[in-house]
């Protein structure tokens, strides 16, 4: 991406808000009708930044621009296709099967919702476990796609794949819900980065 091969200062400017913002966002109007794959690069581009650049660069106004795209319930792409990086077809495994994996772990995130809220450290704890489930339910999801074609999957894996599937479609409702309460950065760094999991897994499997 050009942005990486730029400098420092060039690269805070396209991170401001009155570029992302008023500029970029502006074209996800419907009116102005753009096709889909423009619409995918700039969301990727959105992404992309608000993870930040090597250096001095701000991109907490670019990172602010994301999380109202994902409280609105922006779907953005896989990271794998913001990467550009080229899909490839799966190959059949003689790896045992992950259907033997504990089965999908429920979201129960006992924490309050509405107004905005600074977590108690015993809370953070408890989402923080909640989060570390949704990850292994991400792997094990990931490992079924990877090791079942079409035409050939194995009914049991299949059975436990929905299940994950419906576990994780969950839990991402929750995240969404949570980062349009919570306030602090460093559990709100987190709610992205599995939420950017979750996406990715489950847009692997509608695929």
């Amino acid at each position: 991406m050009c942005m990486e091969n730029c400098g420092p200062r060039f690269q805070s400017l396209v991170v401001k808000k009155d570029f992302c913002k008023d500029k970029l966002v502006k074209l996800l109007n419907p009116r102005y009708n753009l096709p889909i794959d423009m619409q995918e690069k700039i969301l990727s581009f959105i992404m992309t930044w608000a993870r930040g650049f090597p250096g001095p660069v701000d991109v907490s106004e670019v990172k602010e621009v994301y999380l109202e795209l994902l409280k609105k319930g922006v779907e953005f792409p896989s990271s794998d296709t913001s990467r550009g990086e080229p899909k490839t077809s799966s190959q059949p495994s003689t790896k045992s099967s992950p259907s033997s994996a504990n089965a999908p772990k429920q979201p129960s995130l006992p924490l309050p919702t509405g107004p905005t809220l600074l977590l108690t450290p015993d809370q953070i704890g408890k989402l923080y476990s909640e989060l570390d489930m949704a990850k292994t339910n991400v792997r094990v999801m990931s490992s079924i796609l990877r090791e079942n074609v079409p035409g050939s999957e194995n009914p049991d894996d299949m059975n436990l794949l929905q299940k994950l599937y419906k576990t994780c479609r969950m839990m991402q409702e929750r995240i969404m819900d949570l980062l349009a309460t919570v306030e602090n950065e460093d559990v709100i760094v987190e709610l992205i980065q599995v939420n950017e999991d979750l996406n990715d897994v489950l847009l692997g499997h509608e695929r």
